[in-house]
């Protein structure tokens, strides 16, 4: 009879509780607070203790949920954790996972103790794992598994349906029947409700849909997921130069691809140059931050420079400085907006071919109307407040002319940096901050002393 799953909360209480438990090595207690609990959620806990500590109670766990949570966990704390395994350990619980999770982990150890846990795979796992080695992480190869469902164009109906029976023992999950030829060329694919309600006699080649979407092992991992969102596929075969299918990749993979993807874009957008994670060390997590506070720092003191040029301005109309911080923060979120939006639609391949100079008209319009809005809302609250009719003029007219050009450059950084092969992203973040502050500042001063001065 299966265990009931249990609904689990992790609590300080609890984990208090726990990591007494691990200190008095109270084996009756760990085994029975995760009764029923699913492996994400033992995950989740095991993030709480120590790579040895999370190696005593998963030693504790079935062999078959030990290969779930280690394949759960991410990528750095799992290289952590397996120091402390030996590699026939982890042969062990490998070998109840699928072959792509059991490549994507021995892609994270030394090649020496690589090979050894390879040695302790079953013989057909290794040789399905060593063909997917051979591919980068971030193609389709390399994201693919090798188990799936597979057919002769030439077999029956009976004799898939007895084909499948076999091949279920190695694949968990599948939604469709793959038809190939002799050479294993890929010929399109079957459902299983037309198999069960076919004639037993029929060719698998009659029934099958030959106008199916396959992707190529080179593909980038971010243009399958493109595809599989796109057509809404659950899963997608993956074939070789000569058209032979060699996996298949699932819907689950795909949302990792996806996760990672949302992951690099916020650190990115927020100015943290590599992955980390908050429980990372202090000199990593400092890293990461450095590169773009100091790209802020120098904005900061081209500023104060620039400011400089201006002090005779300054010193006469001491008004003037009032409105800076208005103007830096207006340029800034405008120039934010702008580009998070352009970063979004960066995501559509189609993108650029919907019309370039279109969509820059648009923002060009959007800017303007913005712009008049925000200048005249400005014009009207400084004339209350401070009853300077001239300068509250020109500072209204440097505001719209601030509203527009960061509206143009937010909208034009992340096409540049698309078009040269950066991430888009980083126009959402200290980049465009510190080239919309400049600008800003020189717009300002520029109409003061036109207008002013």
């Amino acid at each position: 009879m299966q265990e009931p799953i249990v609904e689990f909360e992790l609590t300080k209480e609890f984990r208090d509780r726990f990591q007494e438990a691990l200190d008095s090595r109270d084996e009756a207690f760990i085994r029975e607070s995760l009764q029923g609990i699913k492996a994400a959620d033992i995950t989740a806990l095991l993030y709480e203790f120590n790579p040895e500590e999370a190696k005593y109670v998963m030693d504790l766990l079935p062999i078959e949920m030990q290969a779930e949570i280690i394949s759960d966990l991410d990528s750095d704390t799992r290289k952590k954790n397996l120091k402390v395994y030996q590699p026939h350990e982890i042969s062990e619980f490998l070998n109840h996972l699928a072959s792509d999770d059991t490549a994507d982990i021995l892609h994270e150890l030394p090649v020496k103790e690589r090979e050894e846990v390879l040695s302790g795979l079953d013989p057909e796992l290794r040789s399905q794992v060593i063909e997917l080695l051979r591919y980068e992480e971030n193609v389709a190869g390399g994201l693919m598994a090798k188990e799936l469902m597979k057919a002769r164009y030439h077999w029956s109906v009976v004799q898939c349906i007895d084909e499948i029976r076999k091949q279920a023992e190695n694949v968990s999950k599948f939604y469709a029947v793959y038809v190939v030829d002799d050479q294993d060329k890929l010929m399109g694919r079957v459902a299983l409700q037309d198999l069960i309600i076919t004639d037993a006699r029929t060719i698998v080649g009659d029934i099958c849909e030959k106008d199916i979407i396959s992707v190529e092992t080179y593909l980038e991992d971010r243009e399958v997921a493109e595809i599989m969102r796109k057509y809404d596929l659950e899963s997608v075969p993956v074939v070789n130069v000569q058209g032979q299918l060699v996996g298949r990749i699932t819907i689950d993979d795909v949302v990792d691809v996806i996760t990672e993807q949302a992951e690099e874009e916020r650190q990115a957008m927020t100015g943290i140059s590599e992955a980390v994670e908050e429980d990372d060390s202090v000199w990593r997590n400092a890293r990461a931050r450095l590169p773009w506070l100091l790209i802020g720092i120098f904005g900061g003191l081209m500023n104060a420079k620039f400011m400089g040029l201006f002090e005779v301005q300054l010193a006469r109309v001491t008004a003037i400085a009032f409105f800076t911080p208005l103007i830096q923060a207006t340029g800034g979120n405008v120039g934010i907006q702008s580009s998070s939006l352009i970063v979004q639609s960066l995501a559509n391949p189609n993108f650029v071919d919907e019309g370039l100079w279109k969509r820059l008209i648009k923002v060009f319009f959007v800017a303007i109307l913005n712009g008049l809005f925000l200048s005249v809302l400005v014009l009207g609250a400084n004339v209350l407040l401070f009853g300077e009719y001239t300068l509250s003029l020109i500072v209204s007219i440097a505001l719209f002319s601030v509203v527009v050009f960061a509206s143009f450059i937010g909208t034009i950084t992340p096409l540049v940096l698309n078009r040269f092969g950066f991430n888009p992203a980083l126009a959402a973040g200290p980049f465009i901050t510190t080239i919309n502050d400049l600008l800003g500042l020189t717009l300002y001063f520029l109409t003061i002393r036109l207008l002013l001065i």
